[in-house]
């Protein structure tokens, strides 16, 4: 959508350097943006592709903005300021109401006139579908799932029951959310599978990631809270509750009943062990797994950085010596003593 400057500095409180009646219809980096483009500039790392850039403005902080050979918009935040334009110039596709004649809809289904289900997909019983939501090809949204207004549940992606989601919230491809938890006895005689009889409550604003998987409560719901953003292949275990606004990149795995608290980030492939709680501002780096709660924030660690094979087996002996050390040093502390 084309806009001008003019009006992007405006609805946003920056402050234009340029013309403000330029106008910006798509976005690109500093290196390809284009004339009818708009850029940012938000990490010192790409300082040096500003002077050359064609963009039609950058979005930038005021210490680079002599250096910047076309229009700047001055923002303390650039990179948050260029989400909130990046979703003006290009908005979410938009979608006429109604339900395409291959979909399924159950009798007791509820679907707003003012949503959109796409081509093959699947509204169980008693399941709702509020307002301006859209429903992409072949979703399934299972019995008794609740989703509110604006949101959208994209293509093949998967409700399975008793799922609330809240309004606003996109639900990528191939995600499912509400399957059952690895809830398993062991016996004599082998496994009994424990009944999965809970939901799952996502709050607004939600994001989950293509292929993620948010297990339902045992009993009780997994809870999911307001604002919070799961990448790609996330896996949420049951009666898992996530506070406000925590963020977790792809591959993090989180164990059943651990509680997180608000602001939390993940990095990839970190996790958490199973009925722990985790409080506010925790960051946990890469591949770091949490094995007790954590109840001062800050960051946590805990990996080993990769490095020649025969450099890491050497380090690995001598960590088996250990054991035999210790004993050692014990032995030569009681004579001493």
């Amino acid at each position: 959508m084309a806009i001008s400057l003019g009006e992007l500095a405006e609805r946003f409180d920056c402050e234009l350097i340029g013309d403000p009646a330029v106008q910006v219809e798509r976005l690109g980096s500093l290196v390809d943006a284009g004339p009818d483009a708009l850029s940012f500039l938000s990490s010192d790392a790409f300082k040096q592709q500003l002077p050359s850039t064609k963009a039609a403005a950058v979005i930038l902080k005021a210490e680079n903005a002599a250096d910047c050979p076309v229009a700047a918009i001055v923002s303390d935040d650039p990179y948050a300021s260029y989400a909130r334009m990046a979703a003006v110039v290009c908005p979410p596709p938009a979608y006429e109401p109604g339900v395409h004649a291959t979909a399924f809809v159950a009798a007791t289904a509820k679907v707003a006139e003012s949503a959109h289900v796409a081509a093959n997909a699947v509204v169980e019983e008693h399941a709702e579908i509020g307002d301006n939501v859209y429903i992409g090809p072949g979703a399934v949204i299972g019995p008794r799932c609740r989703i509110s207004r604006d949101s959208r549940v994209l293509a093949n992606a998967t409700l399975v029951r008793d799922v609330e989601v809240g309004e606003r919230c996109i639900l990528h491809p191939a995600s499912v959310t509400g399957s059952d938890g690895f809830g398993n006895a062991m016996t004599p005689d082998g496994w009994i599978k424990v009944p999965q009889v809970g939901g799952v409550r996502i709050g607004n604003d939600v994001e989950i990631g293509a292929g993620t998987t948010i297990d339902c409560g045992t009993v009780g719901d997994t809870e999911i809270g307001n604002g919070v953003r799961l990448d790609n292949q996330v896996h949420i275990a049951h009666n898992v509750k996530i506070g406000d606004h925590t963020a977790m990149a792809a591959c993090v795995g989180i164990s059943g009943s651990v509680k997180i608290g608000k602001r939390c980030m993940f990095a990839g492939m970190s996790g958490a062990a199973g009925h722990l709680e985790i409080c506010d501002d925790v960051v946990v780096l890469g591949k770091g797994v949490i094995t007790k709660s954590i109840r001062k924030p800050g960051a946590y660690a805990g990996l080993f950085p990769a490095e020649e094979a025969r450099k890491w087996n050497r380090r690995v002996a001598s960590l088996r010596r250990l054991d035999k050390l210790q004993s050692r040093v014990s032995e030569l502390e009681k004579k001493d003593s």
